[in-house]
């Protein structure tokens, strides 16, 4: 009998997954990568661009939802509409995937909240198993700790039903599951050319947040990257198909 990754190998969806960008150098990177080599079709919502959200989730396959340097409570239409969309796709069992602005979305979307994390996270830092977690399922492919990249100011509550995975030094909620919902805080889609084009378009958050303890400079964040990005899309291949596995 085949494998659930043998299962999810056979498969192939007819629709396509919507990627929802919410600013043009926050896409979908490494993720896109993942889904070509296994020939899962997507197609990029540009929000950023003014393309409209759509009211349904009945021609896709599953929904993901990337960063941004807004927050889930800004009064924004677009954000309205995607907290629809998200918990229209729930109660139809729809496959959910969240980056960092993307994992908050989906914790209020479910019912939880977003506010200010303890302090920002940007950079490199370890992420590790949470002690308390029972959905060992998840924990098949992933090392014990790992390193990721993080660029947030605020964080997610555990919606109700769901599960924490991860945390850091100094976020605790840094992932949790819900059936096939998969909500992360850190960036694992990340890709040598996205973080230098972030360390320039937000470098005025480096300054601002020069020598706070969660805060790298971008000599830093640049230091081993090539290494440090191929270390990361490992992580990031087990992730997403440990999501792929509960497709089905």
């Amino acid at each position: 009998m085949a494998g659930p990754s043998e299962r999810v190998a056979q498969w192939q969806p007819m629709n396509p997954v919507l990627v929802f960008r919410h600013v043009d150098c926050e896409g979908p990177g490494y993720l896109a990568d993942f889904l070509n080599a296994r020939g899962l079709p997507y197609r990029i919502v540009q929000v950023d661009e003014g393309e409209s959200i759509p009211e349904d989730c009945a021609n896709c396959a599953a929904l993901v939802f990337m960063g941004g340097p807004m927050s889930v409570n800004d009064p924004l239409q677009w954000i309205t509409a995607e907290l629809t969309l998200i918990r229209r796709a729930a109660a139809a069992g729809v496959p959910i995937l969240g980056h960092c602005l993307g994992g908050q979305l989906i914790s209020r979307a479910l019912g939880g909240t977003v506010g200010p994390n303890p302090v920002k996270e940007i950079g490199w830092a370890p992420v590790t198993r949470r002690a308390d977690s029972p959905d060992a399922v998840w924990f098949e492919r992933l090392p014990e700790s790992f390193e990721a990249f993080h660029w947030h100011g605020e964080t997610f509550s555990l919606p109700e039903g769901a599960v924490a995975l991860l945390e850091s030094r100094f976020c605790n909620r840094q992932a949790f599951v819900r059936g096939n919902i998969l909500a992360l805080q850190f960036h694992c889609e990340m890709t040598t050319p996205m973080v230098r084009d972030w360390c320039a378009r937000y470098r005025h958050e480096l300054v601002e947040n020069t020598n706070q303890p969660g805060v790298q400079s971008e000599v830093e964040m640049l230091t081993g990257i090539d290494q440090r990005i191929t270390a990361l899309q490992g992580v990031a291949t087990d992730l997403y198909a440990a999501w792929l596995d509960r497709w089905r």
